[in-house]
């Protein structure tokens, strides 16, 4: 098992997550990693990326649905693999992205149930982001480019998915403090704020 820290990034939509992983990577000296995992997964299995980014932490689709994008997957031909639906073959595929990617290096990975992925590896630190609703809103109509009421279903739509995804494919609960070493709520401290107390909190848990 390797000595690697791995910081996994889960975040409610407009919380900040990704600018705080990447600041908190380039801090560290490491590599964060967002949708990069879903390249990283689609060149690993063989499977094409546009499936990856299709289904990116997306609640599970129909039957019906990965039965037609079954007929995408031209590669991932293992026998374990072939009999499996669409949304299972990526997930999985992601998954093992991630845990080689834990073993080659140290990095921060945003979101995709890494630290679900990772629950056994020593030097993981699993943190959730949470926001006050005015500032996320505020900060996905900047990001966007949009009004606050359609920033707001955004969030809405987004942090659905995501629990969606997360409460169906991992045996823990999107956003419950009991899930994470960690929640912080970005709007008290700040992005540097929070990227310091991450920083702060993984070298304490490294120490142990």
């Amino acid at each position: 098992m390797s000595n690697n820290l791995i910081i996994t990034i889960g975040r409610q939509s407009g919380s900040g997550g990704k600018e705080i992983g990447q600041k908190l990577a380039k801090k560290l000296g490491i590599n964060c990693y967002d949708k990069e995992l879903l390249a990283l997964a689609a060149k690993d299995s063989g499977l094409c990326e546009e499936l990856f980014e299709n289904n990116d932490e997306k609640p599970t689709r129909s039957f019906l649905y990965s039965l037609v994008m079954d007929s995408y997957s031209f590669g991932y031909s293992s026998s374990g693999y072939m009999d499996m639906p669409i949304n299972h073959k990526i997930f999985l595929a992601q998954f093992d992205a991630i845990k080689s990617l834990a073993e080659r290096e140290s990095c921060v990975i945003v979101g995709r149930c890494a630290d679900y992925a990772l629950e056994n590896f020593p030097n993981m630190v699993s943190v959730f982001i949470i926001g006050d609703d005015e500032v996320k809103i505020k900060r996905l109509a900047e990001l966007n480019q949009v009004s606050e009421a359609k920033a707001k279903e955004i969030m809405m739509k987004t942090d659905k998915e995501r629990s969606s995804y997360y409460n169906y494919y991992s045996s823990k609960k999107w956003g419950d403090c009991r899930s994470y070493d960690l929640c912080i709520n970005s709007s008290v401290l700040g992005i540097d704020g929070t990227v310091e107390m991450i920083r702060t909190f993984a070298e304490a848990k490294m120490k142990k």
